[in-house]
């Protein structure tokens, strides 16, 4: 009997450190692309990645990397609680002419897949 007792106790202590174990971040991106479609020369190059940490683990965006220095994105600082919704800014130089297409890179500590890409793409028109 005391046995089963032990058995049964260690299997629920078991059980729950793997349920511990499944915890685990997942970000989820409302669009993972942004179309600035035409827009002018030096007009406002600012735009926003929003986000939601579907996991059910603390989100870290350890690090967000641009294909180039004319596209620059600013992560969140800190973690990002399950449930939480955060951005992730990018700002592209307007002032220079012509279509683009840029990637932005962010590492997450996320488990399945901590790289996620995200797109930008339009067109700059020449100074008039």
């Amino acid at each position: 009997m005391k046995v089963t007792k032990y058995i049964n106790l260690i299997l629920l202590l078991l059980s729950l450190s793997l349920y511990a174990q499944e915890a685990s971040p997942q970000i989820e991106f409302e669009s993972t692309t942004i179309d600035y479609g035409t827009i002018e020369n030096g007009s406002d190059g600012e735009r926003v990645f929003s986000f939601k940490n579907r996991g059910t683990a603390n989100l870290i965006i350890t690090n967000v990397k641009s294909t180039c220095g004319c596209t620059i994105p600013k992560k969140p600082d800190g973690p990002i609680a399950p449930g939480e919704t955060n951005e992730i800014i990018v700002h592209y130089d307007t002032k220079r002419i012509g279509p683009f297409r840029k990637t932005i890179t962010v590492f997450t500590n996320q488990d399945n897949s901590p790289i996620i890409e995200l797109k930008l793409k339009g067109t700059v028109l020449p100074i008039k």
